[in-house]
């Protein structure tokens, strides 16, 4: 991955962050909350991707894996007679699992160190108590907007649980004395050990000493952190405190928000696209639409070989559109039309961008619909968008990866990139460590 963006007054002569130039990235240990690998099926079984990567289908799967699985907390069904009832249900889940031992809370504050390996593969990083900044401080860079329904969904979970269920992903360009941490911790037996469904060993080690915690503070705190995954939450983290300083509450635990921070000098990111599912428009329909901007052509052959021939694409803005059974590239936009349609304040960079493209060619002005309309919907994996277009009658609109450098530069110059334009991973998995958010007097949250 591309060296980190400093912000403009952060660095002293030869490159070396100077951490009186701006306000500190600060981390601290918390008592994490873990299943009980004696009070459930399987530690793979009760665990899952974040909330906003899994579908319906994937949903229910999850469910039947355990009646313990993480996803009947950050994914509870809503009551029909009553809209705050999976909020309700969820929480009441959280405390009859804390109370009949499925989970449990460690003793003393730690951070864990988090590893995920596959055979080309291997990810690290540590889970920890992020103190929240404003994005002003340029400390914690999103790259992304985010949308009020997703943002007012994960802040009554929040509320109504009291609990981080599940942690944000932050990267920041390392090579310091966390990555020395963070090897001889896993030199030791972990304290967690699975496989996943997605063929990811899952291994956790936890941290309690307070000369490795301080090392890793140290290092961290003259460093900035751009928001990989999670904009939506940390959003909510920051919502939540703002609502409990307009209480009066000075200081809490809402002041920080639980995270993974991987150094991607160690151990660089992979990105994904992230695509759409416009539901009830029909192939036939979008490709009418489009073909008076973009050049349309039909292709032959399976998802895969759309895919392959989407990244192989040489022309300006190529996506692929599907409703499961035939499949057209769109390329070449007329440049007038895109000249009128995009913002005329970003900068040519964002301007240049296929997400901002699509949002505001294709879908504002071709398909007539705002990017954060519900029949929008927001896919991690291609054969997730195609079923979600067939189960609606719709159009799953397919897309390159960005890449890293651009996202980067855009968070550099302040801008943000347009809504769910990038997936970075892999991510960390939910519920092998949560955080609660409540008042304990032997941990400094």
């Amino acid at each position: 991955m591309p060296a980190m963006p400093a912000a403009p007054d952060s660095s002293v002569p030869g490159g070396s962050p100077d951490s009186t130039a701006r306000p500190a990235l600060r981390v601290f240990p918390f008592r994490g909350v873990r299943y009980d690998p004696a009070r459930v099926s399987d530690l793979a079984a009760v665990t899952s991707p974040p909330y906003d990567v899994i579908d319906a289908d994937s949903a229910t799967h999850l469910e039947e894996l355990d009646p313990h699985n993480v996803v009947r907390l950050i994914l509870p069904r809503a009551h029909a007679d009553n809209a705050h009832g999976g909020y309700d249900d969820a929480a009441a889940r959280l405390r009859d699992w804390l109370g009949d031992g499925t989970l449990v809370r460690d003793d003393e504050p730690a951070l864990y160190v988090y590893e995920q390996v596959a055979a080309d593969l291997v990810q690290r990083g540590i889970f920890a108590a992020v103190e929240l900044r404003d994005p002003a401080d340029r400390v914690v860079l999103p790259h992304e907007d985010v949308m009020p329904g997703p943002v007012a969904d994960r802040l009554e979970l929040m509320r109504t649980t009291g609990a981080n269920l599940e942690p944000i992903l932050l990267v920041y360009e390392g090579g310091g004395d966390t990555a020395s941490v963070i090897e001889q911790v896993a030199a030791a037996e972990p304290m967690i050990e699975t496989t996943t469904e997605d063929g990811l060993t899952q291994r956790v080690w936890r941290v309690t000493e307070p000369e490795l915690q301080a090392r890793v503070d140290a290092d961290l705190g003259t460093r900035q952190a751009l928001i990989a995954d999670g904009h939506h939450r940390y959003a909510t983290y920051r919502r939540l405190q703002a609502e409990k300083r307009a209480e009066g509450e000075t200081t809490g635990p809402w002041d920080r928000g639980l995270a993974l921070l991987v150094d991607s000098t160690t151990y660089p990111l992979r990105v994904q696209a992230i695509h759409r599912a416009v539901e009830g428009l029909p192939l036939a329909d979008a490709l009418a639409a489009a073909g008076s901007v973009f050049t349309v052509e039909l292709l032959e052959g399976d998802l895969a070989a759309a895919l392959a021939a989407l990244q192989a694409e040489a022309r300006p803005h190529p996506f692929v559109l599907t409703d499961g059974s035939s499949v057209a590239l769109l390329t070449d936009p007329d440049p007038t039309v895109l000249a009128a349609a995009l913002p005329p304040l970003q900068s040519d960079l964002w301007r240049s961008l296929d997400a901002s493209v699509l949002h505001a060619v294709l879908l504002e002005q071709l398909f007539a619909l705002d990017p954060t309309d519900a029949r929008v919907r927001y896919v991690h994996d291609a054969a997730g968008a195609v079923r979600a277009a067939v189960r609606s009658g719709g159009t799953a609109v397919l897309m390159r990866p960005v890449d890293v450098g651009q996202v980067l530069a855009i968070a550099a110059q302040g801008e943000r990139m347009p809504r769910k334009s990038t997936s970075f991973g892999p991510k960390p998995r939910t519920g092998l460590v949560l955080r609660l958010l409540d008042d304990d007097a032997r941990s400094p949250l």
